[in-house]
Parts: C-alpha cells; sequence; structure tokens
C-alpha cells in the first residue's frame, strides 16, 4: 500500500470547500481510496470552542493542534487497515495553518505543549497546496455566508493569506493556486498540481534552474515569506542512467530525511522517485556513498514570491554567486522573479551547474 497525505489549504473563500470534491471525483477515477480529514477550527468553533470562549488564544490553540494531531494518527492508522493499493489523506488544513493565527510567543508555547518543533509540523506532510482567497484577485466573489467559522473583511481575508502562505513557506513542496482564471479552471489547476506529484500518470519533475549574483541574506532573512533550510546531500552508488542520493533536511537541530530516484527525460524533464527515510534508514544507506563525490551542504532559501516557490541555494565554496531553482507544472510556464534576484543566467541545461557535478572530486 502507498499512502499520501496532503493539505489543501488557503485563505478565507479560496474554494476549498469545492476543491475537497473536485479531489475525491478525480482520484477515485484513478484508483486512490480517499480519505479527508475535516478543518478542525471549524469543528471546535462551531461546537462551541473558539479562542473567544476559551481562557486565552493560545489555549484554543494548544486544543486545536492536538486535536489535529490526533485526528491524522487514527486516519493514518485507519488507513493501514484498508484493502488499498494507494490512498490518499487529505488534510482540510495542517498543523501550520494555526502558526497563522499566533504571535510567535504563543506558537513557541504550543510547540513546547506539543513536545515538537516547526519542522516536524511541517514537513508532516508529503505535500502542501495553498488556494489564494478570492479576497486577491477575485474580490467580487469574496463572502462569508458559505461558512459561519468566517467573520474576515476583504483586507483582513488578503492578510491572512499571506500569512497562511508564509506559515508553510519551507515545505519540500508547496504549491499556490492563484486567482489568475476562472473559478472552474482554478479547480483544474489544482488538480493537475496534484497529480503531478503523485506522478499521475507519471511522476515527471519540470525544473528551470538559473545562475544567479550572490542575494543579500539580510533581505532573505528579513522577509516573512522566506525561510532558510539546511541541506546536507549524499549521492550513492548507482547506475549509468540514474542519481540516487540521500538529504538531510530541516534547521535548528531538527531534521528529515529522502532517498531521491532521478532518471533524465529530455533536459527539463526528468523523472523522480522521493521516499521519506527513517533517522536509521538514512545512517545505513550513508554506508553506501559513492565516494567519487563529496558531500554536498548548503542553506537553501525557500521563497515564495507572486504565487511561485522558488529555491534559492547558497553554497559556503561560492560568494559572489547561487543557484536559484524553480518547479513548474507547465515548461512554458513564466517565472517572475523579485527584483532582489539578479539573474546572470539560465543553466538549466549545463550539466556544470548540478549538485552532482558540484559534488564531484
Amino acid at each position: 500500500m502507498k499512502t499520501t497525505k496532503i493539505v489543501i489549504t488557503g485563505g478565507p473563500c479560496a474554494g476549498k470547500s469545492t476543491a475537497m470534491s473536485w479531489v475525491q471525483n478525480a482520484f477515485t477515477q484513478m484508483g486512490y481510496t480517499v480519505l479527508f480529514i475535516p478543518e478542525t477550527a471549524t469543528e471546535l468553533i462551531s461546537g462551541g470552542v473558539a479562542p473567544w470562549t476559551c481562557g486565552s488564544n493560545l489555549d484554543f490553540q494548544k486544543c486545536q493542534l492536538r486535536l489535529q494531531l490526533d485526528k491524522e494518527d487514527v486516519f493514518t492508522q485507519a488507513a493501514k487497515t484498508m484493502n488499498a493499493s494507494k490512498v490518499l489523506i487529505v488534510c482540510d488544513r495542517g498543523l501550520l495553518d494555526n502558526k497563522a493565527y499566533m504571535n510567535d510567543f504563543e506558537f513557541s508555547q504550543v510547540l513546547e505543549y506539543l513536545n515538537s518543533n516547526e519542522v516536524t509540523l511541517r514537513d508532516n506532510y508529503d505535500a502542501v497546496f495553498h488556494l489564494v482567497t478570492a479576497a486577491k484577485g477575485a474580490e467580487g466573489f469574496y463572502t462569508t455566508a458559505n461558512n459561519s467559522a468566517r467573520t474576515e473583511t476583504i483586507e483582513e481575508a488578503a492578510a491572512l493569506d499571506d500569512k497562511l502562505i508564509s506559515a508553510w513557506t519551507g515545505h519540500p513542496h508547496l504549491r499556490v493556486i492563484d486567482n489568475s482564471t476562472n473559478f472552474e479552471d482554478k479547480m483544474r489547476r489544482l488538480i493537475s498540481e496534484i497529480s503531478s506529484f503523485l506522478g499521475e500518470p507519471e511522476p515527471y519533475e519540470i525544473e528551470r534552474k538559473f545562475l544567479v549574483e550572490y542575494p543579500d541574506v539580510r533581505w532573505l532573512c528579513s522577509i516573512p515569506n522566506c525561510q532558510r533550510i539546511e541541506i546536507i546531500q549524499t549521492y550513492l552508488k548507482s547506475g549509468p542512467d540514474e542519481e540516487v542520493r540521500v538529504r538531510q533536511r530541516g534547521m535548528d537541530g531538527h531534521y528529515i530525511y529522502f532517498q531521491t530516484t532521478k532518471r533524465r527525460i529530455s533536459d527539463v524533464k526528468r523523472v523522480e522517485i522521493e521516499r521519506r527515510l527513517s533517522e536509521q534508514e538514512y545512517l545505513h544507506l550513508l554506508m553506501d556513498a559513492d565516494t567519487n563525490y563529496r558531500q554536498i551542504r548548503k542553506d537553501r532559501y525557500c521563497l515564495t514570491f507572486d504565487n511561485q516557490y522558488f529555491e534559492i541555494d547558497i553554497y559556503p565554496f561560492w560568494t559572489d554567486k547561487a543557484i536559484v531553482e524553480i518547479e513548474l507544472n507547465d515548461e512554458n510556464e513564466e517565472i517572475r522573479f523579485p527584483e532582489q534576484l539578479k539573474v546572470i543566467k539560465e543553466v538549466t541545461k549545463d550539466e556544470s551547474y548540478t549538485n552532482r557535478a558540484l559534488a564531484r572530486i
């Protein structure tokens, strides 16, 4: 059985309820058993448990995250008992959504209460799909009438949408679905993004890579929609037509681990298969490291800008340049860089700028 857990999140009046129906129909037809975890905040508020009825917002958030964790554990346990080859668990909002409703002190208190950390809570999901609120680009359709727990004005909804995107920035697979098309096409783009991630019909990765001038790290650290991630990447022994690597990814001493196998299809398209590892599995696989390559250590700055997700890699052996990568759903998709990133040239097809080439001894 293959079980995948994703989050569908977004600002107020973004279309999440409709999206659940689209996901159910689309992926049931693809052979998935689809399980939905309802939005915890709406459940609690509708039942009388709210920030204004609890002793404080912090008390409410502790209750909400505790219940969210328990629900996810129950659904994961139930999925293991099912007679299904492919299970898709869809969370109507995830644990990091709550960060947008807390200040830094409250969030640190919740992490302490849960005996957890931000990396574990955020990267507990395989992918996150953010639907942009109608208050940003489709204001004529914004309403609070279809959700009794929704009270935000258009301005408040837009600001909250930004906070939610910032909360999830840093996840290995975050996609933002904006309002650049009509609502039906917005839903189709969501299904397309999820399908691409799941590898339906095949796990293609479309990626473009750019060499940029060394970025202003102070600027990156100062903006809420950017998150620094520490990465250690090790290449394993593999065949001539594939690349196998393991990666330690996280921050502040908290890490998750992946194994990735890649096969090239074209200059910008590759088949990529990725699986999560335990720390013990990761350490065991390190014994199979290819000694022709050194470990790659880098700081990755994950940046959401104009509904795009950039990954800026800064290497310790470069002081004048860096690499920017962006994954696309379409090879011809327009890329809109922030003005602070000065592009030197595109290096998507230049093998000398691959991590594997940089790691060669």
